[in-house]
């Protein structure tokens, strides 16, 4: 059954990429190419082998795949709307699904696939505003999952602007995948980004600071069903503390060295609403690119998020058991090795403090990917 799913995917890919260039190419001597050019169709497909090994349950080893298929259109010069679905209905973090042999086809596509971006987006200048459900635009330095997954979506109305430097603003509702009917009241985010680089003669310095303002969060539950991940929780199991979060980073980003770019990063995320495990820190560099056939790139990253320090359910899903309170050392190889095909990995070594009795877990964890765009 997983070669069915698989090759019934890969084949979908490719057919809708080659619809897409055959639309194109024989609407060239038609009228309508004004619309087509307005319409922007992209996707991507990933093929992961994973296994877990932790020290306080049985080592896990699984075949997952995540499939996204996006589209946007230029209603005007100035007006843009966006959609995209994508695989792992149920986790707004993760778009893996994992394959089972005693699942039809039919099952993935009724439980697992769901509406990942809809929203409508106005461009003035170097600015945007857009209203619905949208990616995060957040600058993340070496792609810094310390703060924000990435995969979560945004909900709410938000605005960018984008020249030298870089400004985000947005208020948004967290959208609860459970326990609807138990929460104490919504929870909203206000958020604030801003990014200057400063160039010199070999190397860029980007320099930015945010803060994300979670209003009623203590005492509320957990809005997805993966829970607290890790951050405290009160007598009745629901969040101890509210997050209002400052982020400070610095980024060096070199374009020569050894033939190769180069980017190193740090990062800072601190709870101004708690006194006590509050602080998360993140020591990333980044070597290569893979913009070419056969170029290669490889990343390593130090993470130490103490337990409240950011909130869990927006931060890495990958990382310590995922959520808060863990700290250690990942390393992620890629190459491409074909046009539009990538390989990859995820090679992570970590402890974090499992529930109320902080006891430490060992935890490993190792990815392979397969990855084809169109």
């Amino acid at each position: 059954m997983k070669k069915i799913v698989l090759s019934m995917l890969v084949v979908a890919s490719i057919a809708i990429a080659g619809l897409d260039a055959n639309i194109v190419e024989n609407n060239k001597e038609k009228s309508t190419q004004s619309f087509l050019d307005r319409l922007h169709v992209k996707g991507d497909l990933r093929l992961r082998y994973e296994e877990i090994k932790r020290d306080d349950k049985a080592n896990k080893y699984r075949e997952r795949f995540r499939v996204r298929l996006g589209a946007s259109y230029d209603l005007t010069d100035n007006i843009l709307i966006q959609t995209q679905l994508s695989s792992g209905k149920g986790n707004p973090t993760s778009g893996n699904v994992t394959f089972d042999d005693d699942k039809h086809l039919n099952d993935y596509l009724e439980e697992d696939i769901k509406i990942d971006v809809l929203n409508i987006g106005y461009k003035f200048g170097d600015s945007w505003i857009q209203a619905g459900k949208s990616k995060h635009f957040y600058y993340r330095p070496n792609k810094t999952q310390l703060i924000w997954d990435n995969d979560l979506r945004l909900e709410g109305l938000n605005y960018g602007y984008k020249n030298s430097k870089r400004i985000a603003l947005g208020i948004n509702k967290i959208h609860r995948l459970k326990n609807h009917e138990e929460s104490t009241g919504e929870i909203y985010m206000y958020t604030a980004q801003y990014m200057q680089p400063v160039k010199f003669d070999n190397y860029t310095l980007n320099v930015g600071a945010g803060f994300y303002y979670y209003d009623g969060v203590k005492a509320n539950t957990a809005p997805y069903k993966s829970g607290l991940k890790g951050n405290s929780e009160d007598v009745n199991g629901h969040y101890a503390y509210n997050y209002r979060i400052a982020e400070s980073f610095a980024e060096l980003k070199f374009k020569d060295v050894f033939g190769k770019d180069l980017s190193v990063a740090v990062i800072c995320a601190y709870n101004t609403a708690v006194s006590k495990n509050n602080l998360a820190y993140e020591l990333s560099m980044q070597l290569g690119s893979t913009k070419n056939v056969y170029d290669w790139k490889i990343a390593y990253a130090y993470k130490d998020t103490e337990a409240d320090a950011v909130f869990g359910a927006h931060s890495d899903s990958d990382f310590s058991g995922s959520g808060t309170g863990g700290k250690g050392h990942i390393i992620q190889p890629k190459m491409k090795v074909a046009k539009n095909v990538y390989i990859g990995g995820h090679f992570q070594w970590s402890k974090f403090e499992k529930g109320i009795s902080k006891q430490d877990v060992d935890y490993r964890r190792t990815q392979l990917d397969l990855t084809l765009k169109f």
